[in-house]
């Protein structure tokens, strides 16, 4: 009897492990990556960098007057903040696959969807975001016109969201390989075609007069659509990548 009670106390004062939810594991893991991006801060400029130093050169290898650059704002823009979104995917899953932390995620109790969803997430507010919020300088740099300038901001918040999901699944698929950045490249590029055009196409009909909200609901689709299927597909590249 005396036993029984000996050990009662033991057994109410043992620790109990309690897993932390899934939403406790998405901040932690957006936290963690927004830390690493801002001690970093080189490489999250590079895109930007980018982006700045190819529109400068456009006026400078192309031509000056205003008329030929108001053309051909829509398209460069968008596509230079394709490139600049890309130049950034080969480091979405790289340091965490050199230093082992990817292999702790793949075993870890939490979702792997979730995971590569707050990666993403942080990826899109270190390039996108910023892209998105300098394109309106750039647009001037270019003489777009005036109504250009909110279609513009509005389809990049869109576009550049797709760009980072469906990214991530070639960044999955080519983050064991040492120079993976052209087999990136080529694996994602057809993939952004569609959001591209759809980007481009807004602004150039609402300069045109023209109404954009069916580029607009397009864009929404697509990013509605890779929320949902790109973290799956990047996290099943993912375990074949580091397990095979």
């Amino acid at each position: 009897m005396n036993n029984k009670t000996s050990e009662q106390p033991e057994t109410l004062n043992s620790p109990v492990m309690v897993q932390p939810s899934i939403y406790q594991g998405f901040v932690a893991t957006v936290k963690r990556d927004s830390l690493i991006a801002v001690r970093h801060r080189g490489e999250m400029a590079n895109p930007l960098m980018f982006f700045l130093m190819v529109i400068t050169m456009v006026p400078l290898g192309i031509s000056p007057e205003a008329a030929v650059l108001a053309s051909l704002a829509p398209g460069m823009i968008w596509v230079v903040a394709l490139l600049a979104t890309l130049l950034s995917l080969d480091s979405l899953f790289r340091g965490d696959f050199e230093d082992g932390a990817l292999e702790q995620l793949l075993v870890s109790p939490q979702p792997l969807y979730f995971q590569v969803l707050a990666k993403v997430l942080v990826h899109w507010l270190t390039t996108g975001l910023p892209l998105t919020l300098m394109a309106p300088v750039l647009g001037v740099m270019l003489s777009l016109p005036e109504a250009g300038y909110w279609p513009l901001m509005a389809s990049l918040l869109l576009g550049t969201g797709c760009l980072s999901l469906v990214g991530s699944i070639g960044a999955a698929l080519t983050v064991a390989l040492r120079k993976g950045g052209l087999l990136l490249s080529l694996i994602i590029m057809p993939l952004y075609i569609p959001i591209l055009i759809f980007g481009a196409s807004a602004v150039s009909s609402a300069i045109d007069g023209f109404p954009i909200v069916g580029q607009l609901a397009m864009l929404g689709a697509f990013l509605a659509s890779a929320v949902v299927l790109a973290p799956l597909a990047a996290a099943g590249a993912l375990r074949i990548s580091v397990n095979g």
